[in-house]
């Protein structure tokens, strides 16, 4: 008969299995960081970033640092902020992909890089770890990054700069968020504070950690209707612009995500996958 212990932890184990082994490091374009482990992305597939309209001066300057970053050179840690749906988390990935597309091409090994995304802070020191020793570059991606209160951004201070421990070379953050400073600022606060001047230093202590600072803004409605254009034209639909124009009315809002959702609308109509 078997031992009731042995039978509780083979039913235990039936109910939380092992976790999977992590993935090659070396083998894919992009993963995520789940539970102390590498897991590729399944389908890794960024829009182009012809697609991404009106973000040139944005786009120029996020590709010429991932490049210096695959290439081995000195590469910033990079902050995209702004307006909801301008397309920061887009070009990041479209942007990697591109870097990933041209060292293909240029069949350069020592050019090559790949993404990472994580959405657990307190998991970077782990995988800074786990990368260290790779012969490979890494963008470690946050995406929606925020702070409700100033002192949970310090960790992240320390990591990016000023920890005793230096960050390995072949790795830089690249963080989007709604704020340019991270977190909330408070009229009330410099009010009462001792100093003013140290609590608004406080606040944008972690935003000068980041070398490269990318702003996104919203879309006037010319903005609006070419990312229409974009599109529809990609995906052979037609558009009337006063349809796009009520549509972005109705949701109080005009960025590429709205653009992009009514795209998926007008496709539907027409009976059309994308």
């Amino acid at each position: 008969m078997t031992d009731p212990l042995e039978r509780i932890a083979a039913a235990l184990e039936r109910l939380s299995p092992p976790p999977p082994p992590a993935a090659d490091p070396l083998a894919h374009p992009a993963y995520a960081w789940r539970n102390g482990a590498l897991a590729p992305v399944r389908s890794f597939a960024p829009l182009p970033l012809a697609m991404l309209i009106g973000v040139d001066r944005q786009k120029a300057a996020l590709i010429a640092n991932l490049r210096h970053l695959a290439a081995g050179y000195a590469a910033q840690d990079v902050l995209l902020w702004g307006a909801r749906g301008t397309g920061k988390s887009a070009l990041v990935k479209s942007a990697v992909a591109a870097v990933q597309a041209e060292n293909r091409d240029t069949a350069s090994r020592g050019g090559d890089i790949a993404l990472i995304e994580v959405s657990d802070l307190s998991a970077l020191p782990t995988l800074f770890a786990t990368l260290a020793q790779v012969d490979r570059a890494f963008v470690v991606f946050v995406d929606d990054l925020g702070f409700d209160v100033p002192a949970d951004a310090r960790t992240l201070r320390s990591m990016l700069e000023g920890g005793a421990e230096p960050r390995p070379a072949n790795i830089r953050l690249v963080v989007t968020a709604n704020r340019r400073h991270l977190a909330p600022r408070d009229i009330a606060e410099q009010e009462s504070a001792i100093n003013p001047r140290d609590s608004a230093d406080d606040h944008l202590a972690l935003a000068d950690r980041f070398g490269l600072s990318l702003g996104f803004h919203a879309l006037d409605q010319e903005g609006y209707i070419a990312i229409v254009a974009a599109y529809a034209k990609a995906n052979d639909l037609s558009f009337e612009p006063s349809d796009a124009i009520g549509w972005a009315t109705r949701r109080g809002s005009r960025s590429g995500r709205v653009a992009w959702q009514f795209i998926v609308d007008l496709a539907g109509r027409a009976g059309k996958p994308l």
